[in-house]
């Protein structure tokens, strides 16, 4: 990306000065979103990347004069809402990032502003029960309570009630409840040799996260299967809470950090001892490779995980590389459309997956790079599913358009949504583990 004229480097994110009183002063929270938001208005670029942006011009261009001036600050916060912090502006779209001059980071002016809202406790209840990942899915998956709770979830009478109460639109196909909970019933193999190869650790530490553990075990399952086929010796952490992205989109910051002190000791203690960890979700992994640096970045052991985690074909690309990676698959995948999910793109790993996936001998895969639209709890709600489906249209249409035996994403949410954008097609929805698990023949 080219940055500022003359040059060629990578854009750059400044540490996030959370813990700075001014952080939450809104007089100059909104001095700085005037002074951003006239640039995007100039420039306009990132007016196809979701509705935040969109919103924002509209308000300038039906405003009095035509300009940022012209619009009431009050209304500014419709831009804010509307931000689901993919990041994509800032990596793909900005030529005004840092290091130009300009230095815009428009996702973490917004997480600013949304910390700002949650401070003045103008948070709703909804949104904090959406962002207690982990609360929720304690509780969901009790056995008895998750077979109630899915069957309540599929209920149309009741959808209709959550969306007039709570405003969770009846409409969302919402993912069930497990009580086979993964971290209960994994079966990890650490007795397999260790083999270093020269990038990769021949041991990994497997952070389950909310969603594996409570909704889809099955992934987790599978991770754990390829590691053993490819004798990869694993464990678990030890312990392990909600990784906190949901709090940090949320702008419940110090939330964050509670969640971070729980979690960082151990994890930093496998990091030390020479493990690779690896997430299932993208978000969680950014988490720890991205938004923890930049919320704490002096602390070493927050650095020490951001070294040592990877995305799960990130590691297997990384034990090809060394020729440590097991080749033998014995079923083939057929046409398989493939979507990379924002918080993948944003780690700038490559196409890793889709990378593993080509290794199976008859399998084609079609590759959709462009965001679908659901964003963790954003397309849950009931002000914002309408958009988050037209967002995601493009995607169904280019993830159908191939006839494909299955859709895949990374994200399990993302390929839940477009699952319930495509209708009525006879593709698989199958996370990538699970193709390659099915690719083994494990």
């Amino acid at each position: 990306m080219i940055t500022r004229e003359g040059s060629l480097e990578p854009p750059k994110r400044h540490p996030l000065d959370w813990v700075n009183p001014d952080f939450y002063d809104e007089p100059k929270l909104f001095q700085e979103m005037e002074r951003v938001f006239d640039i995007c208005h100039g420039c306009r670029r990132c007016v196809n990347l979701c509705t935040a942006f969109p919103r924002l011009f509209d308000l300038i261009d039906d405003g009095v004069t035509g300009e940022l001036d012209g619009v009431e600050k009050r209304n500014l916060w419709e831009v804010v809402d509307r931000c689901y912090l993919c990041d994509m502006c800032f990596m793909t779209k900005c030529p005004y990032v840092p290091p130009h001059p300009w230095n815009i980071d428009f996702p973490h002016l917004m997480l600013r502003a949304k910390a700002v809202k949650y401070k003045k406790g103008e948070t709703g209840f909804r949104d904090k029960l959406l962002s207690s990942t982990d609360l929720m899915g304690k509780l969901a998956s009790i056995p008895v309570v998750a077979q109630t709770v899915n069957a309540v979830n599929k209920a149309p009478a009741v959808r209709k009630l959550m969306d007039s109460m709570l405003d969770i639109h009846a409409e969302r196909i919402l993912p069930e409840y497990d009580s086979h909970k993964f971290r209960k019933h994994a079966r990890v193999n650490s007795s397999h040799e260790v083999r270093d190869g020269a990038k990769t650790s021949g041991k990994v530490a497997i952070y389950a996260t909310c969603y594996v553990n409570y909704n889809e075990p099955g992934i987790g399952h599978d991770l754990l299967k390829i590691l053993d086929h490819n004798e990869i010796p694993a464990c678990l952490v030890e312990k392990e809470a909600c990784c906190g992205m949901p709090k940090l989109e949320l702008g419940d910051l110090n939330a964050v950090n509670e969640l971070k002190k729980v979690n960082i000791p151990y994890l930093a203690k496998l990091a030390n001892e020479g493990y690779a960890i690896l997430t299932a979700v993208p978000s969680c992994t950014l988490m720890y490779k991205q938004e923890l640096p930049l919320m704490f970045p002096l602390d070493e052991d927050v650095r020490a995980v951001a070294a040592a985690m990877f995305d799960p074909f990130e590691y297997l690309m990384l034990r090809n590389r060394d020729g440590l990676l097991k080749t033998d698959f014995k079923q083939p995948l057929g046409n398989v459309s493939y979507h990379i999910p924002c918080h993948l793109r944003v780690q700038n790993v490559g196409q890793k997956t889709r990378d593993v996936l080509q290794m199976v001998p008859g399998t084609q895969v079609s590759v959709v790079e462009r965001c679908s639209g659901h964003d963790g709890t954003w397309g849950v709600k009931s002000e914002h599913f309408a958009d988050s489906m037209k967002i995601g249209k493009p995607v169904f249409k280019q993830m159908a358009a191939p006839g494909p035996d299955y859709i895949s994403s990374d994200c399990a949410i993302a390929g839940r949504h477009i699952q319930q954008g495509m209708g009525e097609n006879r593709a698989q929805k199958q996370h990538p583990l699970t193709l390659i698990r099915i690719a083994y023949g494990l």
